[in-house]
């Protein structure tokens, strides 16, 4: 691509961009527990005591908590511990292939698609790059959802047809900031730089990218543009809903409203003396006097100016309305998990529930989770694809693949293990792989069973007798 048409295509797409890129940004301070109501500290939590010495404009409301609420981060992690604890097993009917797809995943991929939920909670769709290394070996990764901005077709099937990505890079020869700006199609990635966003100064970056000679593999120089050979644009989005918007606006004005009345009902408990001592006609010098008085004497002087005298101490007492603001409270955090679709941790008053109270109880959670796996589903399926590519399976755009997500959730396992068990008898053996709670993985577990039966069978020599005793047939011939 050449410079003046990246230079347009970064311009049309830079208000698209922005726009997101201010949403995701609040959604990661609330993330971080850096609520609106502490935007006056630079997104810091802080108490009147941490800001002693200021003087008040208004001598009758000094204090200023500031004090965040962390719904969101609760929340957010809430769902991804849920769904994504545990990586789904992917099944493409060959246990080699399949094997091969989990060992090309790693160890960790569990722990990047939480990260990718969790992004895709605060961004409304998170995003994997793959790739295939100078030694032949196909990686991934995740990239942070404020650097891309997609391009789809106009038509109905909404293609990805091209991508830009965005962000700083250092250059360690300046000790100065630049901006990189990739644009990626099916064959190529170009490379260009600037020093602003207004991409007045833009040029390609032509040492990005080192040339090889094709037949010698010896390095020939360097270029701004790599035809990757992928075939297509080589970065999956995992969108968390269909309008790709963030959760955190589902509830943020409750969070809000919860700050308000929480910080709120602080700061009068930090103005408000609760009792107030009236004195009339005090007989005294000063208050020194009158504290000491009343700590030594239990008493305290008044001048009786006559019968009509109301000389004496009157007490004030003021009440803050306690009740009105905790059942506002509870209210609009109860409000927050219904809007959120989560469960308040403060539910679990039992160690002793049913499973269909336990479901119940999940039943908001498991809808909002059903939603993004939904989504998440043709994402992975996407990337698994990529991999048989890269693994050169023939069939490998055509090929079922099945997914069996698992959810992380407080169960009666003892309740479980006895339908399990009732259902042996009349249920596959995989299926009740699947379904034993104490079973994480029920490919192995199958793998195993298996095992111990050739096990058994090599040491008694008849699978059909495996106590050990003689064969009733046996007994009768004798």
């Amino acid at each position: 691509m050449e410079v003046e048409a990246m230079k347009k295509l970064l311009q049309s797409t830079q208000a698209r961009r922005t726009q997101f890129i201010s949403k995701y940004g609040t959604s990661k301070r609330y993330y971080l527990n850096e609520n609106d109501i502490t935007l006056k500290n630079n997104g810091e939590s802080k108490t009147k005591e941490e800001d002693a010495g200021k003087e008040s404009k208004n001598p009758f409301r000094a204090a200023d908590n500031r004090v965040s609420s962390n719904f969101h981060q609760l929340l957010v992690d809430q769902e991804a511990g849920y769904l994504a604890t545990k990586p789904p097993t992917i099944d493409v009917d060959d246990d080699k292939l399949n094997q091969q797809i989990k060992s090309t995943l790693g160890d960790n991929f569990g722990l990047r698609l939480n990260e990718l939920v969790v992004d895709a909670a605060n961004a409304g769709i998170a995003w994997l790059h793959y790739w295939v290394d100078d030694n032949g070996q196909f990686r991934y990764a995740i990239v942070p959802p404020d650097q891309i901005t997609p391009i789809y077709s106009t038509d109905l099937n909404r293609k990805l047809v091209a991508l830009r990505r965005s962000y700083k890079e250092l250059n360690s020869d300046t000790a100065k900031y630049h901006w990189v700006h990739e644009y990626w199609d099916d064959q190529t990635v170009t490379a260009f730089k600037s020093r602003d966003e207004q991409f007045t100064d833009l040029q390609p970056l032509d040492d990005r990218f080192t040339i090889y000679d094709a037949t010698t593999g010896v390095e020939t120089g360097t270029s701004s543009v790599n035809h990757h050979g992928l075939g297509r644009i080589p970065f999956i989005a995992f969108p968390k809903n269909k309008e790709r918007q963030p959760d955190l606006y589902h509830y943020k004005g409750l969070i809000d409203v919860y700050d308000k009345i929480y910080n709120g009902y602080v700061n009068d408990l930090d103005d408000i003396q609760q009792v107030f001592l009236v004195l009339k006609n005090y007989d005294g010098q000063d208050f020194g006097e009158f504290r000491k008085n009343l700590q030594k004497y239990k008493a305290i002087k008044i001048a009786n100016l006559g019968n009509a005298d109301a000389s004496g101490v009157d007490q004030m007492a003021i009440d803050i309305p306690t009740e009105a603001r905790n059942a506002m409270l509870e209210t609009t955090k109860t409000s927050i998990f219904v809007h959120a679709q989560g469960i308040d941790p403060t539910d679990f008053k039992t160690n002793n529930a049913t499973g269909t109270a336990i479901k119940m109880l999940y039943s908001h959670l498991e809808l909002k989770a059903a939603k993004t796996e939904a989504y998440f589903r043709d994402a992975l399926t996407e990337l698994v694809r990529a991999i048989m590519n890269w693994l050169h399976v023939s069939d490998a755009d055509s090929r079922p693949i099945e997914q069996i997500w698992t959810r992380t959730a407080i169960q009666n396992d003892v309740e479980k293990a006895q339908v399990v068990a009732q259902l042996a008898n009349w249920t596959s053996k995989e299926a009740i792989a699947k379904a034993n709670p104490i079973v994480e993985d029920w490919q192995q577990e199958l793998k195993d069973q298996q095992d111990d039966l050739k096990e058994r069978t090599d040491q008694f020599g008849n699978p059909d007798n495996l106590n050990g005793g003689d064969n009733n047939d046996d007994e009768k011939g004798s």
